[in-house]
């Protein structure tokens, strides 16, 4: 018989989580923040949202969204290395979106690699859409970044995408350890 898998947890992120969410941006990015741009999201960025993915009260995800007039900005989305693929980012993007829509969010934009296929995959599933490209944008490898766009966020059919990972429905039958506080 298999042991049941550690429970998820979605929260916000707290001033004790900076040190935690920095190293994992340094895990999962090439060219990772500093850890003072965590802390100006968190303490002085008003326009500034983030959620923490927990396991077993390690700090696995994070994702830091900018609500800017009526778009919501995903400013940066990080999952461990090692626990990529397993619903964490999708989980944190349904937290985000639905959160920044309850507050007037009527779109939803973003900048990824053009060669991140896992990332693009998450965010064409939620339907994103490409609608520019901003040549050698990523200084760490002159990269480019694809421009991408959600428009309109349409709580209806996020409902549909996330079902129960809005907050206030705590379980899912696929992921009955998933959980999510405000």
């Amino acid at each position: 018989m298999n042991a049941q898998a550690p429970a998820l947890t979605l929260r916000r992120m707290a001033t004790a989580d900076l040190d935690a969410v920095h190293a994992l941006d340094q895990r999962a990015f090439a060219n990772p923040w500093p850890r003072s741009s965590f802390e100006f999201e968190l303490n002085e960025n008003k326009a500034s949202s983030q959620w923490v993915a927990e396991v077993d009260r390690r700090v696995v995800g994070v994702i830091v969204v900018w609500l800017l007039v009526d778009e919501a900005h995903i400013a940066t989305l990080a999952v461990e290395p090692e626990l990529r693929g397993r619903g964490i980012a999708a989980r944190l993007l349904c937290a985000a979106l639905h959160a920044l829509a309850a507050r007037g969010a009527t779109t939803a934009a973003l900048e990824v690699r053009a060669g991140n296929q896992a990332a693009l995959r998450l965010y064409r599933r939620f339907g994103f859409v490409q609608v520019g490209r901003r040549k050698g944008y990523y200084q760490d490898n002159g990269e480019d970044a694809l421009l991408l766009d959600l428009t309109p966020l349409d709580t209806a059919a996020l409902d549909r995408l996330c079902q129960d990972r809005q907050p206030g429905q705590a379980k899912d039958a696929e992921h009955p350890n998933l959980s999510l506080r405000q």
